[in-house]
């Protein structure tokens, strides 16, 4: 994974920037914020960690931005092997296979986030990731299912509209390819003539019927008024 270096970026906002902002708003709009702040971010040595991958985006390239939106970036046996580690509780064999896809992206989101945290934050110590792992296992959860379920909605939408667009061009390559055969040409010839020969006639048998005299039945006289 290609990560920019930090230096020339921004820097994220501490907590105390963000209350400072946001002393203007609603105590119900503070309160929200402040519960967001604390889903996204955990406070290790006196260090804000963000646990949300997309507050990362600043600081890596183009195609780690892609790497980390697109589901299906890991192999499925990395997939399978962390399940247990994000959802102990559940019985993958029971689910649904639209279920079941959801939350293995959700559990490749939750590699891929930490990937990015370890890579930002390199002092980390292996107990500080765990303590990470353990809330991001609480707290983004429900996120990272609903981004992998709207992202895997998006594949399928594009997929159709490829799927669509496919088919249009092998049929129209279809006929191109029957309309260049040289049987084909041969019998169109004959239909041509007769279209010809059709229109022709139609013509002819218009211009006849145009030609002849109208016929008006004489009108009644009206009935003299005694």
């Amino acid at each position: 994974m290609a990560a920019q270096a930090a230096v020339g970026y921004p820097r994220f906002p501490t907590p105390g920037t963000v209350t400072a902002v946001s002393s203007a708003t609603t105590p119900d709009q503070d309160l929200q914020l402040q519960r967001r702040l604390q889903q996204d971010s955990i406070l290790l040595a006196g260090k804000t960690i963000y646990l949300n991958p997309f507050l990362y985006w600043r600081r890596f390239d183009a195609n780690t931005d892609r790497w980390l939106r697109e589901p299906g970036q890991l192999d499925e046996e990395q997939i399978h092997s962390n399940r247990g580690r994000f959802y102990p509780e559940l019985a993958w064999d029971l689910l649904e296979d639209e279920d079941r896809a959801i939350k293995d992206g959700a559990v490749e989101m939750f590699l891929k986030t930490l990937e990015l945290i370890s890579t930002f934050n390199p002092e980390l110590t292996p107990g500080q990731l765990l303590e990470v792992e353990r809330k991001m296992a609480v707290t983004k959860k429900r996120a990272f299912e609903r981004w992998v379920s709207r992202s895997l909605r998006r594949r399928e939408q594009q997929q159709a509209r490829e799927r669509r667009r496919f088919d249009r061009e092998r049929v129209l390559r279809s006929w191109l390819e029957w309309a260049a055969l040289d049987v084909t040409r041969q019998s169109l010839l004959p239909l041509a003539a007769l279209l010809v020969m059709a229109v022709g006639a139609g013509w002819w048998w218009g211009a006849q019927q145009s030609c002849r005299p109208m016929v008006v039945a004489p009108g009644v006289a009206p009935s003299q008024q005694r």
